[in-house]
């Protein structure tokens, strides 16, 4: 077993049971599913994951927190996430980390939804790496339950809730989660429809910390990202200078905005392309969608491998613009919408344009 180095993450024993548990369930998810035909969707509650296959290919899997272990999740999420030729498009840390990867911000894991300052609260950098001292100040998306499952020759469907919990123990949101998961020729999908129900009055304070969120893998990276802390070899955190050697990512919005010029500029969709070592090529796309609060959003978009749609911030991103503020009065709700593509090849921002206006005409 590593050693934890000095101001470094602490890789202990569960963070490895959890890598192990990941890679071996990936790895029954193919086994599993083989043969199967369509988009299979299948719940493992004693594991508490549900397992998302693409005519017998592992696509992704729906994990959530246990409320019992400190060591847990922060909030449900989508991971891993692959492509249709199997590439994995997200970072594995810090459920299955892997070497010469980025091991900061061990909150980013997988692709997942919510915020920054909910009533005060933090609710994006929570993990289990953060100082008890701050953990009153933090919030927990709980899950409460899979509401149902339905698989497809094209598309499957999950529909789970969940609740998000103030580090003083108050119940402030109640959320119901829609994912519809697809496929195309060359391309996955996945539609999110997120309905917050506020259980008391909550104002999503202006700030640069939300709201859907995905970590992708290293060759996804800005190469223009230059220092980090990587994991080596043994599997010790350690801080390196340079970018990550396999790093590729570039950014582009619908405003034609590139590279590293995209993070706090707005636009109806952005995508980061790269190509891995072996010389495949992916495209992931967002697409927000004209029913979204704040639309067009901001993008929290970053070299070192965040993908972010936020647009619950405003001010944060362009100074002279007002605090957004937005707020939902209790018994009230607020829906988000979202779109993820992932290509296994380059695209052109002319059919990222034709995907936006289909998914911009579609009702819920």
């Amino acid at each position: 077993m590593p050693k934890k180095k000095s101001g470094a993450p602490d890789l202990d024993s569960q963070t490895w049971v959890r890598r192990t548990l990941v890679m071996t369930t990936l790895a029954l998810m193919a086994t599993t599913a083989l043969g199967q035909k369509g988009v299979q969707v299948k719940t493992d509650e004693a594991s508490r994951r549900v397992d998302v296959t693409i005519d017998g290919q592992p696509f992704t899997s729906y994990l959530w927190p246990d409320a019992n272990d400190p060591k847990a999740l922060k909030k449900p999420v989508l991971y891993p996430i692959l492509d249709s030729d199997g590439v994995t498009v997200t970072r594995g840390y810090p459920l299955a980390p892997r070497p010469h990867e980025r091991v900061d911000h061990p909150h980013h894991a997988g692709l997942w939804f919510n915020y920054g300052n909910a009533n005060g609260f933090d609710f994006w950098n929570n993990s289990d790496a953060i100082k008890p001292a701050d953990a009153p100040r933090m919030g927990t998306v709980y899950e409460d339950k899979i509401v149902s499952i339905k698989s497809g020759s094209r598309s499957g469907e999950l529909v789970a809730t969940s609740h998000w919990t103030t580090g003083k123990g108050d119940r402030i949101l109640d959320q119901t989660t829609r994912y519809v998961f697809s496929s195309g020729k060359g391309v996955r999908s996945i539609d999110m429809t997120i309905k917050l129900k506020a259980i008391e009055d909550v104002t999503f304070n202006d700030d640069k910390e939300g709201v859907l969120g995905m970590r992708v893998a290293s060759w996804l990276e800005s190469p223009e990202e230059k220092s980090g802390m990587f994991m080596d070899a043994s599997g010790r955190p350690t801080q390196t200078a340079g970018a990550s050697p396999d790093a590729t990512g570039v950014y582009l919005t619908s405003e034609g905005v590139e590279g590293p010029k995209v993070w706090a500029t707005r636009g109806r969709w952005c995508t980061l392309t790269g190509h891995n070592a072996e010389g495949h090529t992916d495209s992931i796309a967002i697409l927000d969608h004209p029913g979204n609060p704040g639309y067009p959003t901001y993008w929290h978009a970053r070299g070192y491998g965040l993908f972010a749609a936020n647009p619950l911030g405003r001010s944060i991103f362009d100074p002279k613009q007002p605090a957004f503020k937005y707020s939902i009065k209790k018994g009230d709700s607020t829906t988000f919408r979202y779109r993820i593509e992932i290509y296994d090849h380059p695209t052109t921002a002319a059919e990222i344009n034709h995907d936006a206006d289909v998914f911009a005409a579609e009702k819920n």
